[in-house]
This record gives structure tokens, C-alpha cells and sequence, in this order.
């Protein structure tokens, strides 16, 4: 049925009650178990001294958070308003030559803060993928990237390279990997693209250029050769009406969640608590549940916030960069989660839409899950909670094609047929309300830990049946039914959109 399928006002009223009682409910017993927890001895390690005046402490569990706003920050002010700074000279002097100036840039900034070394190591894999790409076969270009990549995340060899770095600084690992990673990934685009061109190759400099563009450099996002190199060679630089003022609300946004993620945690330690399993089993399903659902919507606000801002300043340079990720709370289908959208595209591009065409077949579906999957598990790190992750991703991505299938068959589609639209919404909206746990469930394994996820799959599934489960269950069908309703929305407005362009 179609996604402008319309529920009445009152029972999207309804819905929308049921979910904000819900969410206030669970989050009173997570800030409950928050205040009773900490001064706890288990906790020592994860909340520090914060606000004395409120009588709250901080949840530091989360690394990459506290590094960016401490070891970190002075770093990235530095080195980003250099960036825009030096960008704007440029843009306003010799625009025809800015993604030069970038690039040198770029190199002075990773020269300056990791060394010569790490330089050269960079500059090495660059080399060689580039002469790899001079063969234009795409096999090649895989073998050769995934081999590289395989360097930076596979023992020995990945102790090995940062064995040649010498000295040692609170952030050398993180920047390390981080650069190595996104480099490899860059390189790769380049070579792929550099395959399907008809004539000639790119040179060594339109991949320096690529790769040493200071923003995306350690952290992302992955923005495919082909898009940036149209970008930054475009000489006229213009902006579109209202630019600058939905650059400067964005940044404003991105202020404001830094802001409230500070605030929330000290009232709600959601990174901390999942650490005692003891003192979990003292939670309600329902706290329990909404600690799960926090976790995995703090961590998109945490790529929001950084993708974010470096987009802002992409953005600055005239570059339309990968948008943030969807949020969490907006996903019921496994085929949209994600938390990068920058590496999301590089692989739908090279490896999953290349291999499951148009995703209607299971078998290619199969296999373009199974191999996304597979670099996705390099790209990550092999261990064994990427392992398990990649495996129930995998699964779930592969078990929707393959119940959308089964209710293809007959006599389900003569049922459907035979329905109403909004009867057949409801149905798809207990559906996903599944799906939606699963979700949930499966990246925590990620986020978290392996027992927590256990644990709140027994407390959800076994321990909490029927109660708990069903009553959770319908609480999230309610959720699904509002994203539903924000879908056929944004239908409606795109297909106004679209029919004003044709007039």
C-alpha cells in the first residue's frame, strides 16, 4: 500500500499520547536509578566531579566524546578555523586553484601534528593504489584497497606501521587510525573511478588534493571521488539564496546539542549504568528498554554532531558534503541504519546497489549483504563483537526481503488486496514495530556490550513475557505509526516539489 495512506487525527493523537507517557515514564526510572547510582564504587571510573552547585556528577564513559571536548578541542579549533580562514583567502583570490591550496594545507596540518613519518606512510598507500588504478581493473583496485586496509586493522602489520611513529601524545592513536582509515576508503573511490573512465586517468595530484582535504581527513566523511573532484573544480562560486543563514543555524544547532548532551549527562547515565549487570537487574523492563533505546540515539547525536560540524565547514568551502545520519528514532528498516552516511554511500556505491542491482532477488541480495558486510568488518576492526554485530545485521537486512517475499505469495497479496489502505498500514506498522527492536538490539551489541544486549533480550522476550513484551511492543507500533505519518508528510510535500519544477 502506498505511503500516503492517512490515519485519522484522533488515532494519530492517541498514538502520540501513548509514546510521550511512555518515554517520560521509562526516562523517570533511568534518572531514578541515575541519582541512586552515583556514588556507587562500580561507577568511580565512569562519572567524575561535575556541576557541585546542582549536586550532579558527569557520565564520562564515552571516550571519543570526552576527547573531543578536552585533549581535543583546542586541536580542532585551531586547526579548522585555520582551515576556513585559509579556505576564504582562497576562494577569494585564486578560486580556480583552491583545491591545491587545501591540499597543501591539509599536508602542513597532518605534517605538523603527527610527523614526517606518518606522512610518508600516508603518501605510500596513496602511491600504490594510484599505480594500481593506472591498470583500470576494478578486481585489481579492490584486491589492492582491501589489502592496505586490511594494514591498518589487521595484527601484525597494523603494529607494525605505527611502530614506525615515533614520540607519543594522547590522541596519536586515534589520529592515526583514523587518517589511515579514511584514507584507505579515499583511495579506493579514486581507483574505482579512475577505472570506469573512458579516456585517460586521473593524475596523482587530483587524488592528493582528494585525500588531503583537511576536514574529512581524520575523521570523515567519505565523500566519493567522483563528487568531489566535480566540486572542487567547479571556478564559479556561488551560493544559493538563504546559504550563509542555514549554515549559521546549523552551526547554531550543532552548539545546542553539544549543550544538551552535556546537560542530559548529568542527570542520566546511560553509558555508565549497562557497565554493573547487577545492578541492572535491579531496573524495570521498562527502564531497561529505554536505557537500550538511549544508547543507540546518544550515539547518533554523537555522529550528528561531528559529521555535522565538519560539514558546516565543507559547506563554507562550497562543497555539498554527505548529509548526517538519519536518526534512530526515525528507522524501523534496517536497509536505513546507519551512522555514517559518508562510508553508507561508499558502500552502496561500490559494493552493495553493484551487487544487488535493484535488491529484488535474495540470492544477489545475499551476497551484496554478505560482502558490504564483510568490509564493513575489516573497516571496523576484526574481533568478535564485530563479528556478531555483522552477523545479525546481515541476517535482519536479508530477513526483510525475505518476509516481503513471503507475503507476496498467495493468499497473502489477495488479503492485502482485500483490505483497507489504512488497515493494511496498521498491520505493516506491527511489523516494523518487530523490526524496530531489532534494530535496537542488534547495534547495541556494538555500542555496548554483548551481555547487555543479552540481558535486555531476556528481560524484553522471556522474563518480561507478556506483560512487558507486548506492552512495549505496542508502545513501539505507536512510534512507528508517527514515523509513518512523517513519511507521508514529506511524500506529499517532495511530489508538490516536484510537480512545481515541471510548471
Amino acid at each position: 500500500m502506498g505511503v500516503k495512506t492517512m490515519l485519522p487525527s484522533y488515532e494519530l493523537g492517541f498514538y502520540a499520547l501513548v509514546v510521550t507517557c511512555a518515554v517520560v515514564y521509562s526516562g523517570s526510572g533511568i534518572f531514578e536509578a541515575s541519582r541512586d547510582s552515583m556514588n556507587r564504587k562500580a561507577f568511580r571510573d565512569g562519572i567524575k566531579p561535575g556541576w557541585h552547585y546542582f549536586g550532579r556528577k558527569m557520565d564520562v564513559a564515552d571516550f571519543e566524546w570526552v576527547m573531543w571536548f578536552t585533549s581535543f578541542r583546542n586541536v580542532i579549533i585551531f586547526a579548522l578555523s585555520g582551515h576556513v580562514l585559509f579556505g576564504k583567502i582562497c576562494s577569494m583570490t585564486v578560486p580556480q586553484h583552491r583545491a591545491v591550496m587545501y591540499m597543501l594545507y591539509g599536508v602542513l596540518a597532518v605534517l605538523g601534528s603527527m610527523g614526517h613519518v606518518y606522512l610518508m606512510i600516508i603518501l605510500s598507500h596513496c602511491f600504490v593504489l594510484y599505480s594500481v588504478a593506472l591498470a583500470k581493473q576494478k578486481w585489481l583496485c579492490y584486491v589492492a584497497g582491501l589489502c592496505c586496509l586490511a594494514s591498518f586493522k589487521v595484527e601484525p602489520f597494523s603494529s607494525w606501521q605505527s611502530g614506525f611513529v615515533t614520540g607519543a601524545f594522547d590522541l596519536q592513536d586515534v589520529l592515526f587510525y583514523g587518517g589511515s582509515g579514511f584514507t584507505i576508503m579515499r583511495c579506493m573511490s579514486f581507483a574505482l573511478e579512475s577505472s570506469e573512465r573512458k579516456e585517460g586517468i586521473y593524475s596523482i595530484f587530483d587524488l592528493l588534493k582528494y585525500n588531503f582535504y583537511l576536514p574529512f581527513f581524520f575523521f570523515g566523511p567519505v565523500m566519493t571521488f567522483d563528487q568531489f573532484h566535480a566540486q572542487v573544480s567547479t571556478r564559479e562560486l556561488r551560493r544559493k539564496d538563504d546559504e550563509m543563514r542555514t549554515i549559521r543555524v546549523h552551526a547554531l544547532l550543532h552548539v545546542g546539542a553539544i549543550i544538551a548532551v552535556d546537560i542530559f549527562f548529568h542527570f542520566f547515565y546511560i553509558l555508565t549504568l549497562p557497565s554493573d549487570l547487577k545492578f541492572m537487574n535491579r531496573l524495570s523492563d521498562w527502564s531497561l528498554a529505554g536505557l537500550a533505546y538511549s544508547n543507540l540515539v546518544y550515539d547518533w547525536v554523537k555522529a550528528a554532531v561531528m559529521f555535522g560540524i565538519i560539514n558546516t565547514i565543507a559547506r563554507l568551502d562550497h562543497l555539498d558534503p554527505p548529509q548526517p545520519p538519519k536518526c534512530i528514532t526515525m528507522l524501523y528498516v534496517f536497509a536505513e541504519t546507519h551512522f555514517d552516511r559518508g562510508i553508507n554511500d561508499w558502500l552502496c556505491k561500490y559494493v552493495y546497489d553493484h551487487i544487488g542491482e535493484n535488491h529484488d532477488n535474495i540470492m544477489k541480495e545475499l551476497m551484496a549483504t554478505i560482502a558490504t558486510f564483510a568490509i564493513t568488518t575489516l573497516w571496523l576492526g576484526p574481533c568478535e563483537i564485530v563479528y556478531i554485530w555483522s552477523v545479525f545485521n546481515c541476517f535482519g537486512l536479508n530477513f526483510e526481503l525475505w518476509v516481503q517475499k513471503f507475503f507476496q505469495q498467495e493468499p497473502f497479496a489477495k488479503l492485502e488486496a482485500k483490505m483497507s489502505a489504512a488497515m493494511s498500514r496498521r498491520i505493516r506498522a506491527a511489523f516494523g514495530a518487530v523490526n524496530f527492536w531489532a534494530i535496537v538490539l542488534y547495534n547495541i551489541l556494538a555500542l555496548n556490550s554483548l551481555e547487555f544486549a543479552l540481558l535486555v533480550t531476556k528481560r524484553l522476550l522471556l522474563t518480561g513475557f507478556p506483560v512487558s513484551t507486548l506492552s512495549i511492543w505496542f508502545i513501539t507500533y505507536c512510534g512507528v505509526q508517527l514515523i509513518k505519518e512523517r513519511e507521508r508528510i514529506l511524500a506529499i510535500e517532495e511530489e508538490k516539489c516536484d510537480k512545481a519544477k515541471v510548471e
